[in-house]
């Protein structure tokens, strides 16, 4: 009878990697009214009423809060919506990303 050997069977699978985060910053200014941004912070991001209020006032007391944080992708487009509803009301509310650490 002929010998037969069999090397086992390994299947290979593709190590998939978490997508890396990024913060939505928001940049305090002098012009754009406090409610404005509070009504911005609950549309573009979900906040009730007293997140939005915590966010606006630790950005306006440290010039800058990070405000969520989101896959590359969401986060820049939702800093972009918002910082569109402020030009869009003519007041220069800023909303940034960068990547977290």
């Amino acid at each position: 009878m002929p010998e037969t050997t069999t090397a086992p069977r390994t299947k290979l699978r593709p190590k998939t990697e978490r997508p890396k985060l990024h913060k939505v910053i928001l940049v305090n200014d002098d012009f754009t009214p406090r409610d404005f941004v509070v009504t911005v912070l609950k549309g573009e991001f979900r906040m009730s009423e007293d997140q939005a209020y915590r966010v606006m006032i630790t950005a306006h007391q440290r010039g800058v809060c990070v405000v969520a944080v989101f896959t590359r992708d969401v986060a820049e487009t939702k800093a972009t919506r918002a910082t569109e509803a402020g030009k869009a009301k003519g007041y220069p509310l800023q909303f940034t990303t960068e990547p977290e650490e």
